[in-house]
């Protein structure tokens, strides 16, 4: 029988990490295992979908093991299996949620079927240092770029989107024009650092509402990189990065304090992949920061939202969603 204030073991494969962590119930991430197939896709540029799938259908078994290992706990410890049902890319997701539905029929554990962009907001739930409601959270990574108006740890509401690209995409776009490697948000990171932010004058899209618009920054690096030649390209490429990630920084903070100020929002938060990059951290010295370990896909989210969602009694009929629900 399990024990329902045991750890929740969680698993996660929406995209191109295969993740498994089990979190005791006060919070305490007791393990996290991320098996990383960068390596894999690099040669394409981006994440093929059926390569991800294959790899996540050998990774996932190897990876549970040890983190249920590095935990020091069996399954009959545990009190739940929390697995990502969505949104990402369905044959990866099938991967995990197949593995969730084993362990749980196998174990007699109950299993919770998580939101991947709540469990991004759960990564500021985990010990030490976890962070309560209300607050405004920024969720911005390579697929989703968010607005939440956060009330209570189960749940979140939605005040704005982006209407084109995600803030993440814009930033691995960016570095593609500018000839750096994948995953290109890092890249262009570390290459700004060398660069004069201000020495081109990006536009930020203002739009209507509380959304973001990126893809007119990106239609203005590439027209920016059209006009030089291969040398002139070469000695302004850390300008380039540097004012193109000023942009998008500026556009994702102007909007952020903006949705505060509407919404009265006290507190801000910033979670996903893109809460790893170093000049937007930087720029909102008072917000609550996911830890940079968490902001990338990870299970340890992935069970900390487990926490706050109910078991679904019919998990064997359980099936994965590619996008959010409008």
């Amino acid at each position: 029988m399990a024990d329902a204030s045991g750890p929740v073991l969680g698993i996660e494969t929406s995209c191109d990490e295969t993740s498994a962590a089990v979190v005791a119930a006060d919070g305490r991430v007791l393990s996290n295992v991320v098996a990383s197939q960068v390596d894999l896709h690099a040669r394409f540029g981006g994440v093929v979908p059926e390569v991800a799938s294959r790899r996540h259908l050998e990774l996932v078994s190897p990876v549970v093991r040890a983190a249920l290992d590095d935990a020091g706990v069996g399954l009959g410890g545990l009190g739940r299996v929390a697995v990502t049902q969505g949104p990402g890319l369905i044959g990866a997701l099938l991967v995990g949620i197949a593995a969730a539905k084993a362990i749980a029929w196998a174990s007699g554990l109950p299993l919770s079927p998580v939101d991947h962009l709540h469990g991004h907001v759960a990564s500021l739930y985990l010990e030490p240092g976890a962070v309560d409601p209300p607050f405004l959270c920024l969720l911005a990574s390579g697929g989703h770029t968010l607005l939440l108006d956060v009330r209570d740890r189960g749940g979140y509401r939605v005040v704005g989107t982006t209407i084109d690209d995600a803030a993440g995409e814009a930033f691995d776009k960016g570095a593609r024009l500018l000839g750096l490697g994948y995953p290109g948000g890092a890249a262009l990171d570390r290459l700004a650092r060398d660069g004069d932010p201000e020495a081109v004058a990006f536009p930020v899209a203002r739009v209507p509402g509380l959304d973001f618009s990126f893809s007119g920054v990106k239609t203005a690096l590439l027209y920016a990189v059209r006009r030089l030649d291969a040398a002139e390209l070469e000695r302004r490429r850390a300008d380039l990065a540097a004012s193109y990630q000023r942009a998008l920084v500026r556009a994702l903070v102007e909007r952020t304090r903006e949705a505060a100020e509407r919404l009265g929002a006290e507190r801000i938060a910033v979670v996903g992949g893109v809460a790893a990059n170093s000049e937007l951290r930087a720029a909102l010295p008072d917000a609550a920061l996911a830890p940079l370990a968490l902001c990338t896909d990870n299970a340890a989210m992935i069970a900390s939202a487990g926490r706050y969602t109910a078991p679904d009694p019919a998990y064997l009929e359980l099936d994965a969603f590619a996008s959010a629900a409008a």
